[in-house]
């Protein structure tokens, strides 16, 4: 039983709904783009092990600080597992993730370390200073290139970077809404704490919805799809920014949520116009 709680604590510790949310993006970008079944287990594979490198390194770098916040969801800073088994399993994801990114090829792989890299510097240091969205923009504009470059012919439209970085951007903002205050708390104060909910939840508004323009605008093919998919993403953040403003509404914070999803599929469809 005790073990069986541990691997399920360790399992809690890497946040799983966001290491298979990215990695699940790079697939579904991947079929789009025109990767084989070989090429898309490659790629989901790499990017699931670099989110589980990350996951479990910034929870094992912020037990000390969670666990004096009393962050009890937290597993390593709730006790549920030794922060020493937290940093040997993101050591070893980290190790994995190398061959699996570079089996792809070698540019996209060593631009896929490069955002893994990038993504450790936010844990590392990064998170708790004014410019902690720079690894964002960097991580998110470089995934999809890892995606796509290697295929035959390939090439890298700048709508492509682009549009992941600015995702990856207002995802940023949006993640952290919700957790303000509890990160104030424990002494991190990156550019959303700086900029408050109502700045933040502006600049996540700002981002994802340039993410919907440049997708909408960029790409050539299915255009008439994505198109509607920006205006969807308008007309949603219009209703939850006004309906939202009442006292303690999470309609605002949830709309964002929605429009990133809709960004992502105007990602995943303008992935097509790549092969």
């Amino acid at each position: 039983m005790r073990r069986s709680g541990t691997l399920l604590a360790l399992v809690r510790a890497c946040h799983p709904d966001a290491c298979v949310a990215v990695a699940l993006v790079a697939v579904l970008l991947g079929v789009a783009a025109g990767r084989g079944a070989g090429g898309l287990v490659l790629v989901g594979t790499a990017v699931f092990t670099g989110q589980l490198c990350i996951g479990w390194y910034n929870d094992y770098l912020d037990a000390a600080r969670d666990a004096e916040a009393g962050r009890t969801d937290k597993p390593v800073a709730a006790g549920a597992v030794r922060p020493g088994i937290v940093l040997i399993a993101a050591v070893l994801a980290g190790v994995a993730c190398v061959p699996l990114s570079l089996s792809v090829g070698l540019l996209p792989g060593v631009l896929h370390l490069v955002a893994v890299v990038s993504a450790l510097a936010y844990d590392v240091w990064l998170k708790a200073t004014a410019v902690s969205v720079l690894p964002y923009l960097l991580s998110f504009g470089l995934l999809p290139l890892f995606v796509v470059l290697g295929l035959p012919g390939a090439h890298a439209p700048w709508w492509l970077p682009l549009a992941g970085a600015l995702l990856g951007a207002g995802a940023h903002f949006a993640n952290v809404l919700p957790d303000l205050a509890e990160d104030r708390a424990s002494g991190v104060l990156g550019l959303p704490h700086r900029l408050g909910a109502t700045g933040s939840r502006w600049a996540a508004v700002v981002l994802l919805l340039g993410a919907s323009g440049v997708l909408a605008l960029g790409p050539s093919g299915h255009a008439l799809p994505r198109a509607l998919l920006a205006v969807a993403s308008v007309l949603v953040l219009a209703a939850g920014l006004v309906i939202g403003r009442r006292p303690g509404s999470r309609l605002a914070f949830r709309a964002v949520l929605v429009v990133a999803l809709l960004d992502v599929c105007q990602l995943v469809l303008a992935g097509a116009s790549l092969r």
